[in-house]
This record gives structure tokens, sequence and C-alpha cells, in this order.
């Protein structure tokens, strides 16, 4: 599984708009529909409210390889441009969680 991070920055408000228009628009539901999404889901952090994160997993690269050539990315274009965020990206290659499994309550 792969990971993205994606900070999205603005002012105003603009990276909450940003997110609620993706989500009123159905655009951030037919990603989440994409072949090889697993997740795809929006947090404001409590010490930033001109950022949100937005945490995409993906079941591999050739699936956010057809993700990124898809309409969507025109549409995330268009919005990114509309509200003037700017981005943070990072990257998480997941892998067995091994003996640090006990330390997560479940």
């Amino acid at each position: 599984m792969i990971t993205l991070h994606l900070f999205y920055t603005g002012t105003n408000g603009n990276a909450i708009k940003f997110a609620q228009e993706m989500e009123s628009s159905g655009t951030a539901e037919l990603i989440r529909q994409e072949p090889g999404n697993l997740r795809y889901q929006y947090f404001t952090p409590f010490d930033d409210p001109e950022t949100v994160l937005l945490i995409d997993s993906w079941k591999s690269q050739e699936a956010i390889d057809v993700h990124h050539a898809s309409p969507m990315m025109a549409q995330i274009a268009r919005l990114r441009k509309k509200y003037d965020l700017h981005m943070k990206a990072e990257r998480f290659v997941s892998e067995e969680m091994g003996t640090d499994e006990i330390f997560l309550r479940k």
C-alpha cells in the first residue's frame, strides 16, 4: 500500500472550502470508487486552520498512475487554482507492523 499525505494550504479558509467542494461536487467520492483506492479522506490540523490534510491511499503505484491519468486530476487542478492553494506532499509505503503492533490499542 502507498499512502500520500497531501497538505493543501491557502488563506481565508480556502483550503477547507476546497475540501468541501471536492466532497459536495462528488469528485472525492468518484476518486474513492476508482480501482485501487483504499482511502481518500480530508482532515484539518488543530494548530493550522488554513491547511487541510488529505490522506490518500492506494493498493499500488499502478493504481496511482491510472488515477493521475484520469479526468479527476483536471478537476482537482481547477479547484486548487480556484482556491489558490499551495501543496506539500509526503509519501509512505506500508510494511508489516511487526513488534510495533503491541503498542496499538484496538
